[in-house]
């Protein structure tokens, strides 16, 4: 692996090129000039996918959404029915370029179209990432971007890949898209509250949305549409969700940890409705020079919620509540900027046309990883190190991806499932 201090001055770097006036040679299937059309194709078709697509159209002039595909056609349905209407003559979806099933996903990308964007359950994403930069196309992805050690040495393969082909890529982190989250790392990695010794991040919330089984629905189709609470398909709630929170950290400490030790569980969310995952987790990462950051990630109604992170330095401390500088300066940035949401797609997009591609695609890794490394000492309730968790033999996607029987693993127990 890259020295991750080089890899985090690249982002900055890339991310002040693109804020700038770009100007530059064309890179694959797309020309340098600004209103030339960008054919979007847009895969998983759910809420997500379809704001995603709302986004990019949103971003920059010449943009339209061209292709869509997801495994099921209502969703699909739903979808294309509600761009046509919000995007007017930004929509261009025939019907022969709209596609469901398992198969979807491949012919979206090979409809001619010249960036990507990838929103599925994320235990579909390293197969996708993986043909996407295969066949040449820049890609948008959410994060994060795969459930187990097994596909995140996939994503990190297809990144090699992706320099080679000089592809861009964006991942769903949209705060290093956010100017007061630049604005304050910037400070951070330039001294600010000086050397960092301790952190702490949080995404305590409430309850989400489930899926109860229909009688019409195999176990597969019921697993897809109910996905949260499937380990194989959202990695858990700390990966599929908190990964955020850890994403900051690892930019702010501009490396990744080392080791975790974690601790969760299923306090109320017991019925088999929600699958086999658990509600809360609390884990002790430990980064160089033994500096420990305390994660929290909880989803259980009727508790006290937070949505943050933290540092603490030598000279001082930072918040996001508020993006908060303690000590010497005692700051606060109040600039919001644009729409992360949006802003994320148009630095994509500017970095296409200017032919300097931005590549997040091994940011986003690591930090799906380090959930990744979180869920599995919980799981297991052993100490799992950065090694043990990129080397992990876990592959949790089923064997036969098709609609019919899909036995749900029991849910993990402290202390007696193993670490694989």
């Amino acid at each position: 692996m890259t020295d991750p201090q080089t890899s985090r001055r690249g982002f900055l770097r890339d991310t002040a090129v693109v804020a700038g006036a770009l100007s530059a040679t064309a890179i694959p299937s797309v020309h340098a000039q600004g209103s030339d059309t960008i054919k979007v194709g847009v895969i998983g078709c759910g809420g997500r996918g379809t704001g995603a697509a709302e986004n990019c159209a949103d971003s920059a002039p010449g943009v339209k959404i061209y292709a869509m595909g997801d495994l099921f056609p209502d969703h699909l349905d739903n979808s294309r029915k509600r761009l046509k209407s919000a995007l007017g003559d930004r929509y261009d979806v025939a019907d022969t370029r709209a596609f469901s099933g398992f198969d979807a996903y491949k012919k979206v990308i090979d409809s001619d179209v010249d960036l990507v964007i990838l929103a599925t359950p994320p235990g579909f994403r390293p197969q996708m990432i993986e043909y996407t930069v295969e066949k040449g196309k820049n890609l948008f992805t959410e994060k994060p971007v795969g459930v187990d050690g097994t596909g995140i040495r996939k994503v990190l393969a297809a990144y090699e890949k992706a320099k080679e082909k000089n592809l861009a890529i964006v991942a769903g982190t949209q705060r290093r898209h956010q100017a007061p989250y630049i604005e304050s790392m910037k400070r951070i990695h330039e001294g600010e509250i000086g050397e960092l010794v301790g952190g702490r991040c949080y995404w305590n919330q409430g309850a989400l949305w489930h899926k109860d089984k229909l009688s019409e629905w195999s176990e597969m189709e019921w697993q897809v549409r109910n996905w949260l609470y499937f380990t194989w398909l959202s990695g858990d709630h700390i990966v599929e969700q908190h990964v955020h929170n850890l994403d900051v950290i690892n930019w702010a400490f501009q490396q990744t940890p080392t080791r975790a030790v974690a601790l969760g569980g299923r306090q109320q969310r017991t019925d088999p409705v929600y699958g086999q995952i658990f509600d809360h987790f609390a884990t002790d990462l430990e980064y160089a020079n033994g500096v420990h950051v305390l994660s929290m990630a909880r989803q259980i109604p009727g508790c006290e919620n937070n949505v943050s992170e933290a540092l603490v330095g030598t000279k001082g401390t930072w918040n996001s509540n508020g993006f908060r500088f303690t000590g010497e300066s005692r700051t606060r940035i109040r600039e919001m900027g644009t729409n992360p949401y949006v802003q994320e797609h148009t630095d994509l997009i500017a970095s296409i046309r200017a032919g300097k591609p931005l590549n997040e695609l091994k940011t986003v890794a690591e930090s799906t990883l380090t959930a990744i490394m979180c869920r599995m000492s919980a799981y297991t309730g052993k100490a799992v190190t950065w090694e043990q968790a990129l080397n992990s033999k876990e592959d949790t996607f089923p064997k036969n991806l098709e609609f019919g029987p899909n036995a749900v693993p029991p849910v993990a127990i402290p202390g007696v499932t193993e670490l694989i």
